[in-house]
């Protein structure tokens, strides 16, 4: 049994994501706020389906790369007055993975 390969993009995005969650945590409570729940679970969310979207034998791969790419996306444009930039490119390089897993051939299409 051979080491599961990971595509490079998708792991970008996931650690980007995931970086994001204490730097909007500490960006909240700079400003002496209570950081919003959905926006912690989106970040979790898009960095986790990014992570799994990752193995590029994951069977719903696809799939969650597109979901991460959408939901970070969505919080990019939410937040872009204060740290929506790198979520942005989180969600551009989860929707990169994505499409480049399209283009290419798996194990299990031959």
């Amino acid at each position: 049994m051979g080491r599961g390969r990971v595509d490079a993009v998708a792991v970008a995005a996931s650690l980007l994501a995931g970086a994001m969650v204490p730097a909007y945590l500490a960006v909240i409570r700079a400003q002496a706020g209570e950081p919003a729940a959905w926006a912690v679970v989106a970040l979790v969310v898009g960095a986790t389906a990014a992570a799994y979207g990752a193995v590029v034998t994951a069977p719903y791969g696809r799939q969650a790369l597109v979901l991460a790419g959408l939901v970070l996306l969505g919080l990019g444009v939410l937040a872009i007055l204060t740290i929506g930039l790198p979520i942005l490119l989180s969600g551009a390089l989860g929707l990169v993975a994505a499409v480049r897993r399209g283009s290419v051939p798996t194990a299990s299409d031959g």
